[in-house]
């Protein structure tokens, strides 16, 4: 009888062990997994901001951008759109965020940046996003790595003494911090950051206990484990928030007091953290990423001002 118990047990063991197994590979998956599909759009304001992309990259290509290829720090096909400004010696890269791809996170931004301020634009797909290659997606670990090829890809080509600004949503956000917190090259002169989280441990935990209902710090710490050994990173790489002692240049902070998605609160531990000279942007009305289309004017207005402030004065004054 004692046999049979402890057999049944040893069963329900293994059991248990195969299910919480499955369960971490499924949360691998679910959080930095390709995204083969997106999701329809489930309300108007979704409805609109879908529409608004789709006409904003007809805009875009309508330009004739040059399709560019790089191979990223893993050896993956990178791919980006760039339309350049003749004449100009000023750039920006924009970083897209979790799950998008260049055009469809910054088409909508391209007529500011290109048309009103005569920058060259360029807007990469990031690792396992839109064209580019991969099969996992980096949180900003890799992605602030490969960021800084498309730097030294522009310097290379245009010259030491170009200017260059980094500018990301989202995850984009995040990644562009890392890049400032790495020691980018002196051409790399301002960050704007919209949305970015902390850490991206704490931002899938954050989005994992609000999606289950549920505590899910066991779960979550098995994930990583699994996340380091097939994707070849931990979360904890992505420390925008805890490496901030490092930032290097200026840095304009941007989000939505009603961000639910990375929590508002998020934003102003970041600017707190920020040792540089630095801004921010609080749009009270705006959710996860929204807050160039409910505050256009503004937020371009405020992207001028900094600039103005911090990079066209010192320019001149080298001049």
């Amino acid at each position: 009888m004692v046999k049979i118990t402890l057999a049944i047990l040893a069963g329900v063991a293994v059991l248990a062990l195969i299910i919480y197994t499955i369960a971490c590979f499924y949360c691998l998956k679910l959080a930095v997994g390709k995204k083969k599909k997106h999701k329809p759009p489930e309300n108007e304001w979704q409805q609109y901001k879908a529409d608004q992309r789709i006409k904003n990259t007809e805009y875009l290509m309508s330009k004739n951008p040059e399709d560019l290829t790089l191979k990223s720090c893993k050896g993956q096909t990178m791919k980006a759109w760039f339309v350049p400004k003749e004449g100009s010696k000023r750039f920006v890269i924009c970083v897209h965020g979790y799950g998008s791809t260049g055009p469809n996170e910054f088409s909508h931004i391209f007529p500011f940046y290109s048309d009103e301020m005569g920058y060259n634009y360029l807007i990469p797909d990031l690792t396992a996003h839109g064209r580019s290659k991969g099969y996992f997606i980096g949180f900003g670990s890799f992605d602030s790595k490969n960021t800084m090829l498309w730097v030294n890809y522009l310097i290379e080509r245009f010259g030491e003494d170009i200017e260059i600004i980094l500018h990301g949503i989202s995850m984009g956000a995040a990644t562009v911090m890392n890049v400032n917190e790495m020691n980018p090259p002196d051409q790399v002169k301002l960050i704007i950051e919209d949305c970015g989280f902390t850490c991206a441990y704490d931002q899938v935990y954050d989005t994992a206990k609000h999606t289950l209902g549920f505590e899910c710090k066991h779960l979550l710490a098995s994930t990583n484990v699994l996340c380091k050994i097939f994707a070849g990173y931990r979360l904890q790489e992505s420390d925008p928030l805890g490496n901030m002692v490092n930032a290097k240049n200026p840095v304009l902070f941007i989000h939505g007091e009603q961000d639910r998605f990375v929590p508002f609160e998020f934003g102003k531990q970041l600017y707190d953290a920020c040792p540089t000279p630095k801004d921010y942007y609080w749009v009270p009305d705006a959710k996860h990423a929204d807050s160039y289309y409910k505050a256009k004017e503004q937020y371009e207005e405020k992207v001028k001002s900094f600039i103005a402030k911090h990079l066209d004065k010192k320019t001149a004054a080298v001049k």
